[in-house]
């Protein structure tokens, strides 16, 4: 890590000059941050006729009794490990969870993962949460659902276990590593922002409008700080939002965006849109069509055909309200329907396109040709 921040400042000096500081800073008043260069040069006070703050987040590390005890890995410190556990425990089964431990399962650790909700990835529809866990089973990953840790024992790296309490009683899980991967809370805790008028939500993220304006005049936050979505793609999305109102024409706005995402695991998962959950709590009243990955040519062709492709659809305007892959290739393919959303596209118009072939793509002609069904 310090080698690519050595790089990384490096190259901004040799850029920007005395314009770039590498240093710890904290807010003192309105636009005004005092610095402490890391270079060991003396203190800063600047002050700036437009600030833009981009924090960022780190892990979150839950309430549990003897959990930091425990010394467990997260998200950051697993990826500087210079050995392989041999079984891993991994809290949480969101994004961060399913993808590093089905990584550690394919280099041979045993991998269980423990997660409080009933299935990993909540988020998703529960066909999709059930299909990913039973792949996940079949490759050997032990998945304990609705268990709530209720105390934390051992040392990770030696041996390492967590007292949980399930639908049935509590029992005790023991490996020999511990992963903490439950979420990252925004780094904005002392720091002197209530100094510069920053206001905070209730969970610490910094207040903004749709435009990105905090509560101070001319202040900005963007990404992971500022309650965006926390994808490298919305962070740059929120770059172009601020760019555009602060420097350019305006009107562009982050309550309009249309936000995909894949989570990176073999089959990858792709969606944009609604989920059928979420389409159902709106009241609207849709169609939704649902077809095996194995039906795609290209799938059974590249030997992958785990998972399935959905789509929930308006059923009186035909407008596609969501899509989700599970299978190859299902971040690009999911890329096709972002596009064909944005431009408001009626399903028919995937449904009738003319799709190379063999590819991923050419299984939207299926699901979009399916016979919808009333949900």
């Amino acid at each position: 890590m310090s080698r690519v921040v050595d790089l990384v400042g490096n190259n901004m000096h040799e850029s920007l000059g005395d314009r770039f500081i590498l240093g710890e800073a904290r807010f003192v008043a309105h636009r005004t941050v005092e610095v402490t260069p890391s270079d060991g040069s003396p203190r800063r006070r600047l002050f700036g006729e437009k600030v833009f703050v981009n924090l960022g987040a780190g892990p979150a590390m839950p309430s549990v009794p003897d959990l930091l005890k425990a010394a467990p890995l997260t998200s950051e410190t697993v990826l500087e490990l210079d050995f392989l556990p041999e079984h891993l425990l991994i809290l949480g089964g969101g994004f961060v969870g399913v993808a590093l431990g089905q990584v550690f399962r394919r280099l041979r650790s045993r991998v269980t993962i423990v997660q409080r909700e009933p299935h990993l990835l909540p988020a998703e529809d529960t066909d999709v949460s059930e299909a990913i866990e039973a792949i996940f089973r079949e490759d050997g990953i032990d998945v304990v659902p609705n268990a709530k840790v209720t105390a934390a024992g051992g040392r990770s790296g030696d041996r390492v276990h967590l007292r949980v309490r399930e639908p049935g009683g509590e029992r005790t899980v023991e490996g020999s590593d511990l992963l903490v991967a439950v979420g990252r809370v925004p780094m904005t805790h002392d720091i002197g922002l209530s100094s510069a008028g920053i206001e905070l939500d209730a969970r610490g993220f910094i207040r903004v409008n749709e435009r990105l304006e905090t509560t101070a005049p001319s202040t900005w936050a963007l990404g992971d700080c500022a309650g965006s979505p926390q994808q490298t793609h919305v962070s740059l999305d929120d770059y172009r939002v601020v760019k555009a109102n602060v420097f350019g024409a305006g009107g562009r706005i982050t309550s309009e965006r249309l936000i995909p995402h894949t989570v990176f695991i073999d089959p990858e998962l792709g969606r944009v849109g609604l989920t059928q959950r979420e389409a159902h709590e709106r009241g609207l009243v849709t169609k939704v069509a649902k077809v095996p990955t194995s039906g795609v040519l290209r799938a059974r062709a590249l030997g992958k055909t785990r998972g399935f492709l959905k789509a929930i659809v308006d059923a009186r305007s035909d407008q596609i309200l969501g899509f989700a892959m599970l299978g190859a290739e299902a971040g690009e393919v999911t890329a096709v329907v972002h596009i064909a959303m944005l431009g408001k596209l009626p399903f028919t118009a995937l449904r009738d396109a003319v799709l190379a072939h063999p590819t991923m793509a050419e299984g939207l002609n299926s699901v979009f040709g399916a016979a919808f069904a009333p949900a």
